[in-house]
């Protein structure tokens, strides 16, 4: 997935009001606020100073003319803080059948009604096969080198969206748990139990239910964000 706009370089001074990043833009140290299109903690990535990456844009219809969309951790690595960009990745993988496990199904249907009033993030379908519902989450978290971990901060709606996965693994359907890890740094991936203990074990729950767990990082730079490969999950 391109970014349809070329990104800017900025320094960070401040992330508030979970969706406001207020930004210094480097080529012309203009001071901006940028939209955050977060709305977790975002811990370790949001500290004044650290360098980021913005995209411009010129729809009026929009009162922030920049978005935030990458991290830039100045060691060859970046993490993606845009949770709308997973589904875009995903979306675009599934359509070129890049997503081993998934590659089959030739029909891709994105935010389709279920469960209890929730829109499954893709629906799978082909002739012959089980259909299968993909829920896609975006992981940003790491606290420890090479680690990634989810979430980052409690998700009720993050737990409900797996009782309802369990439901339709449950009634005979392949459902899907699709972590895509926005980190270029990162070679496996957990659940982070001690910030939210219910999520994990709606997790457990949905996984006894027959819900299938998927796991793959990114290959991130300021022109593009793609899915790239299987990770490690350590539960």
């Amino acid at each position: 997935m391109r970014f349809q706009t070329d990104l800017i370089p900025a320094r960070l001074t401040r992330r508030y009001k979970r969706f406001l990043a207020d930004c210094v833009l480097e080529d012309s140290g203009a001071e901006i606020t940028a939209h955050c299109a977060n709305p977790g903690s975002m811990a370790g990535l949001a500290d004044p100073g650290t360098r980021v990456w913005l995209e411009p844009n010129d729809d009026p219809k929009k009162k922030l003319k920049y978005g935030w969309r990458l991290v830039d951790h100045e060691n060859g690595h970046f993490t993606g803080v845009d949770t709308g960009i997973p589904n875009r990745a995903v979306k675009e993988a599934l359509n070129a059948h890049q997503i081993a496990p998934l590659e089959a199904y030739g029909t891709v249907r994105a935010e389709v009604k279920y469960g209890r009033a929730s829109r499954i993030d893709f629906l799978l379908h082909q002739e012959g096969l089980p259909d299968a519902w993909v829920e896609v989450k975006s992981v940003t978290l790491s606290r420890a080198g090479g680690f990634a971990e989810f979430p980052d901060s409690v998700t009720a709606r993050g737990a409900k969206h797996l009782a309802d996965l369990g439901e339709v693994a449950a009634a005979g359907h392949r459902a899907v748990m699709l972590y895509l890890v926005q980190r270029s740094d990162c070679t496996h991936m957990g659940l982070a139990g001690d910030i939210d203990p219910a999520y994990l074990a709606a997790w457990r729950a949905a996984t006894s239910q027959g819900v299938e767990t998927l796991c793959f990082d990114t290959d991130i730079s300021p022109e593009a964000v793609r899915v790239g490969r299987p990770l490690r999950i350590e539960i």
